[in-house]
């Protein structure tokens, strides 16, 4: 490609402008574009999360790719986007060989594998299920529901009542959901909702196998929907299942019947794959932070009611916060860390001023992590301002690809992980703001933004 075009194209792909460089590579005649061009475009559309029109570029130039580690590396992106987990496993475990030592490949290769042998296990289960109902002949009568642990269920306050309840159903009005949603429902699910439908049980945690978003071995629920559209939350509400399914991207396999504390992160779903529209569903937690992940609970929607067990079982929240605390004054920085504060001369004893504000933080949250809360915030303006005092070229996905390796997995002092949405969130509102300006790529503060921060750190 010509000098001209390379530099416009290295612009774009810093300022995020990708169909730009989508638009201009597709006005090259097809014969003319060479192997970096093919890879720009294909790469242009893995940014763009256009992850089938990526795969069919690096197809055109396979052959000469083999031994192109990066070629390999944004193939393997691509497949895991499209949760061909397996094969993303494959083409990262090429690029690892070929360029062994790639922190962003060996990671990106971990969670393939991880997320490929749960997917197995999913496949594998769905298809003993679907094998089982088709040796009876019939769709299985549902579970019994006369046994349901009905008495002292709910909570009652006036969020459940106001949020989640409303009269119980009739048939008409079950008929008209069902037609509607386009599955039969659970009878025993009916017949939770006939005794009051929709709120907030006092058991709102069910144990799990392996991890989730929410916590290592256990998920927790905000409430049960209803059966209805009046109440936002309820399953034909404007806040229910189609919503969920529809405009947050949730897997069309089934019906929404549990919100979570993440308000809108992962949900709770009766899943129809394995018995068909009109059979009797297993039950699963679906989580939208990693990619629609789904989780399988239990057999059938009675199962998980029974599985239903107090947040007291899981309640560390003492301990934690005491081992939090012990970490944010005593734990060692991350290398990266280290060498950027080893950099400042604005502010004296950096080092103590980020330990007080992770305390306070993990004093009022009772745990070391970062939302989009005022302390938060502080915290990510200060890393900002640290790493691109350090690294003044910074753009954007260099510095959401380095992030992580300050504090979220810092290693003592560390959280262990962190929600990319939340960095790129901020990210956005600084910029919206026009606290974080960007000139030919490079991502910096405004100046007057910058001493104030240094004011704000020089007062903890």
């Amino acid at each position: 490609m010509e000098q001209t075009l390379t530099e416009q194209l290295n612009q774009w792909h810093d300022e995020d402008e990708h169909q730009q460089i989508v638009d201009v590579l597709l006005t090259v005649p097809e014969e003319e574009r060479d192997y970096e061009a093919v890879s720009r475009l294909a790469r242009a559309y893995n940014n763009l999360g256009q992850y089938e029109d990526a795969l069919r570029q690096f197809d055109k130039i396979a052959d000469a790719g083999q031994h192109d580690p990066l070629w390999h590396y944004r193939v393997g992106y691509a497949l895991y986007h499209l949760k061909r987990y397996k094969e993303a496993a494959q083409a990262l475990a090429t690029s690892d060989q070929l360029e062994p030592g790639d922190e962003h490949t060996e990671l990106l290769l971990s969670w393939s594998l991880q997320k490929a042998e749960k997917q197995d296990r999913e496949e594998r289960r769905i298809a003993a299920k679907r094998k089982a109902l088709a040796s009876r002949g019939s769709v299985p009568e549902a579970p019994p529901c006369d046994n349901m642990p009905l008495a002292d269920f709910w909570d009652d306050s006036e969020y459940a009542r106001d949020s989640y309840q409303s009269a119980p159903p009739t048939d008409e009005l079950i008929a008209s959901i069902e037609e509607e949603l386009g599955y039969k429902l659970p009878s025993a699910y009916i017949a939770l909702m006939k005794q009051q439908n929709g709120g907030v049980p006092k058991n709102t945690c069910f144990p799990t196998e392996e991890p989730t978003s929410w916590a290592e071995d256990h998920i927790a629920i905000t409430g049960i929907m209803g059966i209805g559209r009046e109440k936002s939350y309820s399953i034909g509400g404007d806040l229910g299942s189609r919503f969920m399914i529809e405009e947050w991207g949730y897997p069309d396999i089934g019906v929404v019947i549990c919100d979570c504390p993440s308000a809108g992160h992962d949900v709770v779903m009766l899943d129809y794959r394995a018995c068909g529209r009109d059979g009797e569903p297993e039950v699963i937690h679906v989580d939208q932070e990693d990619d629609y992940e789904i989780t399988f609970l239990a057999e059938n929607f009675e199962a998980f009611i029974r599985g239903l067990v107090s947040e007291e079982e899981y309640d560390t929240s003492e301990e934690d916060k005491e081992a939090d605390l012990y970490k944010v004054a005593h734990g060692k920085f991350s290398p990266l860390l280290e060498e950027l504060c080893a950099q400042v001369t604005e502010v004296e004893h950096i080092n103590e001023k980020i330990r007080s504000i992770c305390t306070r933080i993990v004093e009022e949250k009772g745990h070391f992590s970062f939302h989009a809360d005022e302390l938060s915030y502080l915290m990510y303006d200060v890393q900002f301002w640290l790493y691109v005092k350090s690294y003044p070229d910074t753009n954007r996905d260099q510095y959401l690809a380095n992030y992580s390796q300050m504090i979220a997995f810092g290693g003592e002092f560390g959280q262990g992980g962190y929600a990319p949405g939340w960095i790129t969130e901020w990210l956005d509102h600084r910029m919206n703001e026009g606290l974080i300006i960007q000139a030919n790529g490079r991502l910096r503060f405004m100046d007057t933004f910058a001493s104030d921060l240094v004011k704000q750190l020089r007062e903890f």
